[in-house]
């Protein structure tokens, strides 16, 4: 291959072509975890007929409202949440040089939990139900979005403000996050304690992060903003390569690091606040996708930002389907499998960081 630089060698073009394999190899896994998480449940469903119902040639009518009504959006939902998360993870670790910032440890997600309780409880953007399936229905959800995202830009802010400050080390920012996390949880408990019986087991149970509440509503808009904030990380993947190789040389390549780092925080925070909105609080996703795939991929962002979104979705996707059948005929909540997951590796890169 000629460039008008010259040839590019061969060693480099098998590198980024592994690299590609690894990526489209994990697309293939989406695919074959989509049609299993629509197969299995309470009642299965063969794969064959599910791909045939997907197309229009379903055979069943029973199948066909199952699958349409109730796993449909729910794939699709993880599918779309674990992207988010995982961009907005791999995206704040690039910005804030960071290894272990994601919306869940730096405490944005909890911020977020806060004022979408804020919006359902107070504003009334959300139909209190009594029923098991599903005890919070939000009627509003861009006003539960904008009030979470407030919170979620208040606690960036803070978490900015902290990075600006100098010797704030990794470690530093978690523990901010800590403090972050303790102060919303507070206010929500602080609201719990105001709510009546119903609200409380409402909320409390609306905090367990879970895309089984998705619907065909919600779907679409939160789509979009993935979506958008997705392609946002990937056309500023060369101002992230740079700003990993530190603000100084940043700076000397022509990238305005206070600019892209403040628009990519808030990105990243209304990501953030559109899937705790509507689908609660999912933790770890955004902490252990970029670092599974670096090992896999490299820091490179051209191939680090797309790699991290699809094994977000995988991990998201594979997660939601096991909690559906682990204790079944029981239906975890998902975020209860992610924390399992993601915990340990959590206290691996802490352990790490201090040996270091």
């Amino acid at each position: 291959m000629h460039t008008e630089h010259g040839t590019v060698p061969a060693d480099y073009l098998e590198y980024t072509r592994r690299k590609g394999l690894w990526i489209a190899g994990a697309l293939f896994l989406v695919v074959l975890l989509f049609i299993l998480a629509i197969s299995v449940g309470a009642v299965s469903i063969p794969p064959a007929d599910v791909v045939q119902t997907l197309f229009g040639a379903g055979t069943s009518a029973k199948w066909d409202r199952i699958i349409w009504n109730i796993r449909l959006p729910q794939a699709l939902a993880a599918i779309v949440a674990g992207t988010g998360l995982a961009v907005a993870g791999v995206a704040m670790q690039s910005i804030l040089r960071n290894p272990l910032a994601s919306p869940y440890t730096l405490g944005i997600s909890s911020a977020g939990a806060f004022g979408a309780a804020v919006s359902i409880i107070v504003l009334g953007a959300g139909k209190i139900q009594s029923t098991m399936a599903n005890p919070v229905t939000i009627t509003n959800p861009y006003l539960t979005t904008i009030i979470a995202f407030f919170f979620c830009m208040l606690a960036t802010a803070v978490i900015l403000l902290i990075s600006h400050l100098r010797g704030a080390s990794p470690e530093v920012m978690i523990l901010t996050g800590v403090a972050l996390s303790a102060l919303f949880s507070a206010g929500v408990m602080f609201l719990q304690y105001f709510s009546s019986d119903t609200q409380l087991a409402a909320v409390v149970f609306w905090t367990f992060g879970d895309v089984g509440r998705s619907t065909w509503e919600t779907l679409p808009f939160m789509a979009v903003v993935v979506a958008g904030a997705t392609l946002y990380f990937l056309l500023n993947r060369w101002n992230y390569n740079a700003i990993d190789a530190g603000d100084e040389t940043a700076q000397g390549l022509g990238v305005s690091v206070a600019r892209v780092r403040l628009a990519g925080m808030t990105v990243a925070a209304l990501v953030s606040a559109v899937i705790v909105a509507l689908l609660g609080v999912i933790g770890f996703v955004g902490l252990v996708c970029p670092h599974m795939m670096r090992r896999i991929v490299g820091d490179d962002q051209r191939y680090l930002i797309p790699g991290t979104a699809v094994a977000g979705a995988v991990l998201l996707l594979a997660s939601d389907t096991v909690a559906r059948v682990i204790v079944a005929p029981y239906i975890l909540p998902v975020a209860v499998l992610t924390a399992f997951m993601g915990a340990p590796v959590f206290i691996y890169l802490l352990f790490r960081g201090y040996k270091r």
